[in-house]
């Protein structure tokens, strides 16, 4: 099906004073999108590689911006050894041998770009497409819920060093700040793809801001077990899940963005904008441990489309938001548009006070979803909608078209670009 091209549309919210009320979706003082995005990688040239990155490094290393590395099969680093990368860099990985980079628990990245300057993981092939190479997996020695409180990756990765969990709640992996990864998310072993960016029993001194993943064969995110936050972080155009959370990962996400894409993005069960869910499989998580918790706030979850009605009628989209049994999710501030329904729970969930209180959806704005908040395989959610329309939780219900309500942001480094009455707007009006 051929792919359309119009321009997207979102909200970013200015924050005038310190103690200016939040407003719904993506804020900030100016324009963060500005300089270190990309949303339309596969028109970029990046030069060719000068450098191979290979095997496994166990030393402490530094990769430079005057080089442009490929990333060969499967690169490991182990043995507590960093991996620096400097602001600008770019890494290419190799589509013929799944290029992968794994950062073994007790090694760490320090990945630290900048805004004018982000580091680049992108794809070696001349017409780039999602899941053109591996990804980036970042392993650590917080805790997971599984049984015996560690586990590995699979995939075709060698399970000796992607072993992830522990119960260091304060572990450090490194940085990720102001990086872009694209055509990430190789499909392994029949269906099964990797994802952008797995992050695994990874803990809270970590940092991990401003990182955009787009075009993703896989899930964007993949965040499982582990103690984190999450900060403007960016899922363009994903296959699979934007943010995928399990194995009793208690993470907080921040004034973050997923656009998602009739015509690209799978429209298969199980694709979401977000999934909460607090194990993979039920008989191999330990009950006694933490289930996931997701504490959510100023996000955009967008449907990139110039017809919504009609692609939700012809069945190309499915729900933003997917809740899973014995997990709590905590959402507020935070935008919906553009899907069918907006959240749904799973059928297992007893609807009652005592569950929803753990599914707490308070002053978000729900727009052209066909649906707000229903439970799977129920043809009637009159219950939920009535709990959740309750005034007490300040959510907005809207009908109104993308194109009226979202701003541009296909090019965020256009001149015409201005703040206006707490909005980002174009000073032509024409997009």
């Amino acid at each position: 099906m051929k792919k359309s091209l119009h321009v997207i549309w979102i909200t970013l919210v200015m924050v005038c004073t310190a103690n200016a009320q939040q407003e719904k979706g993506i804020i900030g003082y100016n324009n963060w999108l500005n300089n270190w995005t990309e949303f339309k990688p596969n028109k970029i040239e990046y030069g060719e590689a000068n450098q191979i990155l290979a095997g496994n490094i166990s030393v402490n290393t530094k990769l430079l911006k005057r080089n442009i590395y490929v990333l060969q099969g499967q690169v490991y680093v182990t043995n507590n050894a960093v991996l620096t990368i400097e602001p600008g860099t770019v890494i290419i990985g190799d589509a013929d041998t799944k290029g992968t980079l794994v950062i073994s628990k007790g090694a760490s990245i320090i990945a630290d770009g900048l805004e004018t300057d982000p580091i680049v993981f992108t794809s070696s092939k001349g017409l780039k497409k999602a899941g053109d190479w591996g990804g980036i997996v970042i392993l650590g020695d917080a805790p997971i819920n599984k049984f015996g409180g560690i586990s590995s990756i699979t995939y075709d990765l060698n399970p000796a060093l992607t072993i992830y969990g522990g119960q260091n709640v304060e572990s450090n992996s490194g940085i990720l700040r102001y990086v872009r990864v694209e055509f990430a998310g190789k499909k392994v072993r029949g269906s099964t793809a990797m994802n952008a960016l797995t992050l695994a029993g990874v803990g809270n001194k970590t940092v991990l801001e401003n990182v955009m993943v787009s075009n993703s064969g896989g899930d964007s995110f993949a965040i499982i077990g582990g103690e984190l936050s999450l900060s403007k972080f960016v899922s363009y155009h994903s296959v699979n899940d934007d943010f995928k959370f399990t194995q009793g990962t208690q993470c907080k996400i921040f004034n973050s963005l997923a656009v998602r894409s009739s015509y690209v993005t799978s429209n298969k069960d199980g694709s979401r904008c977000m999934e909460v869910i607090s194990y993979d499989k039920k008989e191999e998580t330990d009950f006694s441990k933490k289930r996931t918790l997701v504490t959510a706030s100023n996000i955009t979850m967008l449907n990139d489309s110039q017809n919504i009605s009609a692609d939700i009628q012809s069945g190309l989209v499915k729900e933003a938001i997917y809740i899973g049994s014995d997990a709590a999710l905590e959402i507020k501030r935070s935008v919906v548009s553009g899907f069918n329904p907006a959240v749904i729970l799973n059928s297992q969930i007893e609807i009652n006070d005592k569950n929803l209180k753990k599914i707490k959806i308070e002053e978000m704005y729900f727009n052209m979803c066909k649906g707000n908040i229903f439970t799977e395989y129920n043809s009637n959610n009159e219950d939920l909608e009535n709990w959740y329309g309750n005034s007490i939780f300040f959510n907005v219900y809207s009908q109104t078209d993308n194109n009226e309500t979202f701003i541009d942001i296909m090019n965020p480094k256009r001149p015409d670009f201005r703040i206006k009455l707490g909005k980002i707007t174009a000073a032509s009006g024409k997009f």
